[in-house]
């Protein structure tokens, strides 16, 4: 059975322990920020605008995998305007007076930050749409026939979205967004830059080599490249006199088995089930999910996204087929029923 998300090494996703840490960790203004440039140029560009202009910023959505940036960025939004900036995630808002108490109190050119915004139920994407317009909230108070509808303006504000399945957003929610950017995985050579620049911050000796190592092995998700950063330098500490280098990165990283492409052992699991079970595919996410006892949505949303990107996965209309690179992983040569398949 697959470890939980909140137990890999390579999660994107935020482990229990880590907030304090990641957040000292975060760039403040677009000019820190690494990677991402055209979304930093356009951004950048929607920022100074809306500033020359004294309006309030458009609705931005940012999509992508977990652990890229995408809260950072919304921090530094609201940096960058010099406003107030509020956080939530759309499983903690379950109620409309919960929102709608929210967005009462939102202050002018305010950064509205939902993380998770898939996740909002029906009834609070209706609550709102006309906040999002019109600034403003319309809200039934009592039931049966006295209820009636009150109509509370807020100030001017930017709600932020971010979201891991931009797919599962409604259609008129994801309408209201005026600037839409998807962030992408990061080159080695970018997540060698952050390592570093981390490096400095929690003042570790490193040598280059040492950072491009953990760099390689960080699935091009900075929040990884993080993770394995403080722990190559606690083997660092008990092992090499606190100094990271290339050898010991690489037996940090080995110890950690965390591999060259930055494969945990879920990731080889999934793709030898795909290939011993099914001969490399096409095999149904359904049926995937139930030979590795997972989730589909943990499958498409977790494990797939960074093996698709490095070619060791594929998706057709018939299912996951393993490449030949999954194949040439492990020693294996796919049969010619694969091969006429790419």
């Amino acid at each position: 059975m697959a470890l939980e998300d909140s137990e890999r090494m390579v999660s994107g996703s935020m482990l229990p322990d880590e907030q304090q840490d990641e957040y000292s960790l975060r760039p403040k203004r677009l000019a820190e920020f690494i990677g991402q440039q055209k979304v930093k140029d356009n951004l950048s560009i929607s920022i100074q605008a809306a500033r020359a202009r004294g309006e309030v910023l458009d609705h931005v959505l940012l999509y992508g995998p977990p652990g890229l940036g995408k809260t950072t960025l919304a921090s530094i939004i609201a940096n960058e305007l010099g406003v107030a900036f509020q956080a939530t995630s759309g499983p903690v808002i379950d109620d409309k007076k919960d929102l709608a108490a929210i967005l009462s109190n939102v202050e002018k050119f305010q950064i509205f930050f939902i993380d998770e915004i898939h996740r909002l139920n029906t009834q609070l994407e209706e609550l709102l749409y006309p906040a999002l317009e019109d600034f403003r909230i319309d809200y039934v108070v009592g039931q049966g026939p006295g209820a009636r509808t009150v109509q509370l303006n807020v100030a001017p504000f930017t709600l932020v979205g971010a979201t891991t399945r931009a797919g599962l957003l409604s259609a008129p929610l994801r309408s209201r967004f005026g600037i839409v950017h998807r962030i992408d995985f990061y080159t080695a050579e970018e997540l060698g830059i952050i390592v570093r620049r981390s490096a400095d911050i929690l003042q570790v000796p490193m040598d280059r080599e040492g950072s491009e190592e953990i760099a390689r092995r960080s699935r091009g998700t900075p929040r990884i490249a993080n993770r394995l950063l403080r722990r190559v330098r606690d083997y660092a500490e008990v092992k090499a006199e606190g100094r990271i280098t290339l050898s010991v990165a690489r037996a940090a990283l080995e110890m950690l088995e965390v591999d060259h492409y930055g494969f945990d052992e879920v990731d080889r699991k999934l793709l030898l089930t795909i290939i011993e079970k099914y001969g490399g595919g096409p095999v149904g996410v359904n049926t995937l999910a139930a030979s590795l006892s997972e989730e589909v949505d943990a499958i498409e949303e977790i494990y797939e996204p960074f093996l698709i990107q490095i070619g060791f996965l594929h998706r057709t209309p018939r299912g996951r087929v393993a490449t030949p690179l999954a194949f040439q992983y492990f020693g294996l040569k796919p049969n010619s029923a694969q091969n006429a398949l790419f």
